[in-house]
């Protein structure tokens, strides 16, 4: 359990190795339909990348963090901080919707579509779960930043979103017919 803890503790940072590499879309201000949080306490020791902003109101130590992270009821499988969450996890919406996202917490994170839900980019945040095909090619969302998901992005029935940082961070958003009761597709 030490060794996983330590492996674990190298990589809290990891969101905030690559901050050259903060690639967003960025969409008109309101109307964000999932919001990613997380509590970094921006006071905390939290090594590489620290909360990466003004993030004032969390209070999450980097101790806390790592004590949430696994669960002995679960020892193959990272459980993941409940403050580190997509919000909501679930939500339906009409085909030809546009989804906003925003990154409401201090730390990067990734909004990935993914066939399956999986691991991420971080192998220590991802004990049990093999990698998602999908989370080398992710796109960063610091803190503060945007993205959308365009109608052409998202097909009817459900779609699987996670932060490739984060595993635990999840969203389904279930497409169906619009008013009409047709698909624009």
């Amino acid at each position: 359990m030490r060794s996983r803890l330590i492996l674990v503790g190298l990589v809290l940072g990891a969101g905030g190795l690559f901050p050259d590499t903060n690639i967003s879309v960025v969409v008109s201000a309101g109307n964000e339909k999932i919001a990613m949080v997380d509590d970094c306490d921006p006071d905390a020791d939290w090594g590489v990348g620290g909360c990466l902003n003004n993030h004032n109101d969390g209070n999450v130590t980097r101790a806390e963090f790592m004590l949430l992270l696994a669960s002995p009821l679960s020892p193959t499988t990272v459980v993941g901080h409940p403050s580190w969450r997509n919000d909501p996890g679930y939500l339906t919406v009409e085909d030809g919707e546009k989804v906003r996202v925003k990154n409401l917490g201090g730390r990067n994170h990734t909004f990935t579509r993914v066939a399956e839900f999986g691991g991420g980019t971080v192998p220590p945040l991802r004990v049990g779960l093999l990698p998602a095909p999908e989370c080398p090619a992710a796109v960063l969302v610091g803190p503060g930043d945007k993205v959308e998901v365009s109608n052409t992005d998202l097909k009817p029935g459900d779609n699987r979103f996670m932060c490739c940082f984060h595993s635990w961070m999840r969203t389904v958003i279930k497409v169906v017919p619009d008013e009409h009761g047709k698909h624009k597709r």
